[in-house]
């Protein structure tokens, strides 16, 4: 079973890639990957990659959403894969070509995550199901969901296909922009594998300590 801590992910949704290494030096080893957003990618490319991954010594999830025609997101996947990334984001809206040639230009050292509906919205639980099952036929490893639809999604697509859940927040934290959300422990207990967790843990007096309360979320929702 995955640890607590290597469940968390945080979210590196910062401007500069100053900024970014000095979070990645703080958390690592108190979270278990650090997610690459579009604002810190498109400010520092892929050196913000190479330089948080040396950082922090943890995984990078590359959250970038791939949307185009196929032969451009298998080149696109293809690319992320030299540069060593744990996961990598692709739109299921895209289709099943779209999604089949992300997976072969990622080729079997990343895992492409397809995402259904963002949590700053509100969604048709049929729908979401809906891409959840075309990722799984284009032969993707999971998908990102909001933690609503974690329970459902895991009955349908078995124990081995990956659920990332952002828009967490801890028991008492604001919602912020977030429509669908859960608490860490509910995510958890609900089938998800990993939980996306941003503002909380930069706005926090004690960073360090509120990963640490997160991670005991996570382990409250592995034993229940």
């Amino acid at each position: 079973m995955t640890a607590a801590p290597n469940r968390l992910i945080f979210a590196l949704d910062v401007p500069d890639l100053r900024s970014a290494e000095t979070w990645a030096e703080r958390l690592g080893g108190h979270v278990g990957l650090f997610k690459v957003g579009l604002e810190l990618f498109i400010a520092a490319g892929p050196d913000a990659v190479r330089r948080i991954a040396g950082d922090s010594g943890s995984g990078v999830f590359l959250d970038l959403k791939l949307h185009d025609i196929p032969t451009t997101v298998e080149r696109a996947a293809g690319s992320a894969a030299q540069l060593g990334v744990q996961m990598l984001t692709v739109h299921a809206q895209g289709g099943g070509a779209m999604l089949e040639a992300a997976v072969r230009g990622a080729g079997s050292g990343i895992r492409v995550l397809a995402v259904t509906r963002l949590t700053s919205e509100a969604a048709d639980p049929a729908a979401v199901e809906t891409l959840a099952l075309r990722a799984q036929d284009a032969g993707c490893a999971g998908v990102i969901c909001a933690g609503t639809e974690a329970e459902q999604l895991r009955n349908r697509v078995g124990k081995d296909f990956l659920l990332v859940c952002p828009g967490v927040r801890p028991a008492g934290a604001a919602a912020g922009d977030q429509v669908r959300v859960v608490t860490p422990a509910d995510a958890i207990r609900a089938g998800a594998d990993y939980i996306v967790v941003g503002r909380p843990l930069r706005d926090a007096d004690d960073p360090v300590q509120m990963a640490m309360a997160i991670s005991e979320e996570i382990a409250i929702g592995l034993t229940r």
